[in-house]
């Protein structure tokens, strides 16, 4: 009853992953290869998270 009140943390995981993404290009476009590669790491990290809570909500 009192879910409807509790904010989903799959939405603020979803808008670090898009942020990453976004970093990541921008690095990529400044040729800064590095960079790149971490911050995209970092965004596939996040995006694991974001898979493994959809799975547990759906069992």
């Amino acid at each position: 009853m009192f879910s409807l009140f509790k904010k989903d943390p799959a939405k603020k995981l979803n808008a670090a992953y898009k942020q990453k993404l976004e970093q990541a290009m921008y690095a990529q476009r400044n040729g800064d290869i590095h960079t790149y590669s971490m911050i995209t790491a970092e965004a596939e990290e996040i995006r694991e998270k974001i898979v493994a809570l959809e799975n547990s909500t759906k069992t």
